[in-house]
């Protein structure tokens, strides 16, 4: 059976500042039709790179070779996966203004012993919460009455979405505005607004000139192909007292049969191509928006945590 490699050149600019490039670099990829998002992932995995802004390749070429065990490459199977979703926890706000989720028991431990054989105990416990409560999944029936609930999503919309990461964390701008979009393969792919808006949940500056995207980014995800866009922030939206309760972003995404996903965290731990997104909530009828289990998946040999910049070989495995 045949193996592959690639080989390209690469520039890679990095959130925290600096960069690095690399000219004829080498990893093993798994077929002569990998995407240059795939050959992004596992180049960024071979030089165990964190905290990386974007990836630009050039020159890219496939050729017929036998796999040299690059990391991060199909010599090395093996995923590992990143938690982007807050507690949820009783009392809790996730939106100011928004009750709290309430917590209780419907069955306790002691009382459930007189129910079943001795030796045997059970908790049932009730939750009684807005859609609207820590990491969420907004459906097109959040803004129009006649949009797809969460019942119809398909799955495709919410499971295992190729994932690109949009950092514009540090770059002083709140709007997510075209420019910070262009040149990045979208098409069919889960949108992640790394904004750094999560580092103030759960404290009142969280609603305070948060971040959010334009509506002109909306619509530039939208003709691009978005699958689905998410956010690390209170709302995809501006909520600030100059935006007079106009919702762009919700409207055009929502409109086009996008789901949206608010109050991320987490998104620094994924590179910015190459991981796999997932969001899904329960089939609910006539239901707009409920919590989620988001998370990725990145190759296994994704380093884990910060890595220094530093120079790059000239040439890769």
């Amino acid at each position: 059976m045949l193996q592959y490699r690639a080989e390209f050149d690469a520039t890679v600019t990095f959130s925290n500042g600096g960069g690095l490039q690399a000219q004829g670099f080498r990893v093993d990829v798994p077929s002569a039709d990998t995407t240059e998002a795939e050959i992004s992932a596992l180049f960024l995995a071979a030089c165990r790179l964190l905290l990386v802004d974007t990836v630009a390749l050039s020159g890219v070429r496939i050729f017929a070779d036998p796999h040299l065990g690059t990391p991060g490459g199909p010599s090395e199977p093996g995923r590992r996966w990143i938690e982007l979703s807050h507690v949820i926890s009783a009392g809790m706000t996730t939106y100011p203004g928004l009750p709290g989720p309430e917590i209780t028991p419907h069955l306790t431990r002691e009382a459930s012993r007189g129910v079943y054989a001795p030796g045997t105990e059970f908790a049932i416990d009730r939750i009684t919460m807005v859609g609207n409560t820590g990491t969420y999944l907004d459906s097109p029936f959040h803004r129009y009455g006649d949009g797809t609930d969460l019942a119809g999503i398909p799955l495709e919309r919410l499971v295992d979405l190729p994932a690109v990461v949009v950092r514009t964390i540090g770059g002083g701008a709140r709007g997510v505005d075209v420019p910070a979009l262009e040149g990045r393969s979208v098409a069919g792919r889960a949108v992640l607004l790394h904004t750094g808006g999560d580092a103030h949940w759960a404290t009142p500056g969280y609603a305070v000139d948060a971040p959010y995207l334009t509506g002109a980014g909306a619509q530039w995800l939208i003709d691009n192909g978005a699958a689905l866009v998410g956010i690390d922030a209170v709302n995809i939206d501006d909520t600030g007292p100059d935006a007079a309760g106009a919702r762009p972003a919700h409207t055009l995404l929502l409109g086009a049969g996008i789901p949206i996903v608010e109050h991320l965290t987490g998104l620094a731990n994924l590179p910015p191509a190459g991981g796999r997104f997932t969001a899904a909530p329960p089939r609910v009828a006539a239901f707009g928006t409920f919590p989620v289990r988001a998370y990725a998946s990145v190759p296994a040999t994704e380093p884990h945590g910060p890595v220094p910049g530093g120079r790059l070989p000239a040439s890769g495995a």
